[in-house]
């Protein structure tokens, strides 16, 4: 673990003194092993050290936290994620875009709120960015591709508002934070935050940036908080059994359905998507890293939690907070972080043990079945039926069934292909399965061609 420790340091040190950050906080999570917290730089305040308590503004990271708001009121059945916001919100223009499309940033809306506020640093209050929706752009037509929206997310901050009553960091504080422990983030920055900077190009002047308090667009990106929380909170978003295991604050489910991609970022470079309000950013091995990235005058944030993939010990995450707008390596320091952490400190290997055998009535299901001319391997695996094709590599998860209440020859797929299709089995007259049909597909034990003839046969 020292040596992981310091591989860990180094990297930080390095993307630190490169990028020119005055003050950089970092935790890296991980089930197997104690949190990882360190920081680099100056906090800014010669009475507030830079340490692991330092606060810094996290940006639109914010956005998550109003996304798991609207996904609790549609668990609650407040709200359908294909309402039009006009459902809910009395608005002047653009009512017919979605919940759904808002939270994954395919509606279309413009960037920001009406008007120059980043030349005013005068955000409306909420009357204000109600009217003056009127004025701002549909610059997409919906669903057409991603567009990021400040705006589409201050008002869905509004939608959860007026769903849940009451105001939005009252919401959050209340149904977020103090369930999850995330005692740290707040909507002010405390007395002991971190001052943010301008770094100048060409010198080595560093510039205080105003605070600003976004007002009306606080769902998108008001605020503060520690590397520590965030690492908790990416890793809640990205394993939240590891985290919230009796689901207070959503369910598995919901985050599982959160987290699956609707559109990618960009059109040639699939790097990176969005899902119901998180960014998601494939890895090798099959893994995910879930999370979003923050920027507000002076501040940089990014934070991600690791799903799936071999040798993920669960509940992995790293967050990376940097007192500079300009610093932009940062961004990247969270994957190489993991990365890093599971090369130098590999995760325990479980060992394997038997389990019990397949119930009585799936016996005859287990092994080679043909459908489509391609083979499939029916096994029963943690107390489960699952199929994988036989040529599929070996760290494709399978399908795996479930059996559907009251009829005992229908299973339904819960993961992996087919989710959510039926398998039907059809026994002989001693009750033996011989035929299968997955999502209407015919399987049988030999190759068979569409019209039932076997391939082996002239």
């Amino acid at each position: 673990m020292a040596n992981a420790s310091a591989a860990l340091e180094r990297l930080v040190r390095q993307v630190q003194t490169q990028a020119r950050v005055p003050a950089l906080s970092v935790a890296l999570r991980r089930a197997d092993r104690p949190v990882w917290t360190f920081q680099v730089g100056a906090s800014g305040r010669p009475d507030a050290p830079l340490d692991e308590a330092t606060s810094f503004r996290i940006g639109s990271i914010t956005k998550t936290f109003t996304a798991v708001l609207v996904l609790q009121c549609r668990d609650a059945g407040l709200l359908d994620l294909d309402d039009p916001i006009s459902t809910h919100v009395k608005v002047p223009a653009h009512g017919a875009m979605t919940i759904r499309r808002l939270l994954s940033h395919t509606g279309g809306l413009q960037r920001e709120p009406f008007g120059d506020i980043w030349d005013t640093l005068a955000p409306p209050d909420l009357p204000g960015l109600l009217d003056d929706l009127a004025g701002a752009e549909a610059v997409h037509p919906p669903s057409r591709r991603f567009h990021y929206s400040n705006l589409g997310f201050a008002l869905l901050g509004h939608v959860a508002e007026q769903r849940l009553g009451g105001s939005w960091w009252e919401l959050v504080s209340d149904r977020i934070c103090r369930p999850l422990g995330l005692a740290a983030t707040t909507y002010d920055a405390p007395a002991h935050a971190a001052v943010g900077y301008l770094v100048d190009e060409y010198s080595d002047h560093a510039r205080p940036e105003p605070n600003v308090d976004v007002r009306a667009a606080a769902p998108a990106a008001q605020l503060w908080s520690t590397a520590a929380d965030m690492a908790a909170w990416s890793a809640f978003l990205a394993d939240p059994k590891s985290v919230d295991p009796q689901g207070r604050v959503l369910a598995a489910a919901t985050l599982e359905e959160a987290r699956w991609p609707l559109t990618p970022r960009h059109e040639t470079v699939w790097g990176s998507g969005i899902g119901l309000g998180l960014m998601l950013w494939p890895q090798s091995g099959r893994a995910m890293h879930v999370g979003h990235n923050g920027a507000m005058p002076g501040f940089l944030a990014a934070t991600c939690g690791r799903h799936g993939g071999a040798g993920n010990p669960g509940g992995m995450s790293c967050a990376v907070l940097a007192s500079s707008g300009t610093a932009s390596e940062i961004l990247n320091l969270p994957h190489e972080l993991m990365a890093e952490s599971l090369a130098q400190d590999p995760a325990d290997i479980a060992p394997w043990s038997p389990g019990e055998p397949a119930p009585e009535q799936l016996r005859s299901v287990l092994g080679r079945w043909w459908g489509e001319g391609y083979e499939q391997v029916f096994r029963w695996r943690n107390g489960a039926l699952t199929a994988s094709g036989a040529d599929d590599p070996a760290d494709l998860p399978p399908s795996v069934f479930a059996q559907v209440p009251g009829q005992p020859d229908v299973l339904r797929t819960v993961s992996g292909r087919e989710v959510g299709e039926l398998l039907r089995l059809t026994r002989d007259e001693r009750g033996e399965v011989v035929r299968l049909h997955w999502a209407t597909y015919r399987f049988t034990r030999r190759q068979e061609s569409f019209d039932g003839v076997w391939a082996s046969h002239p």
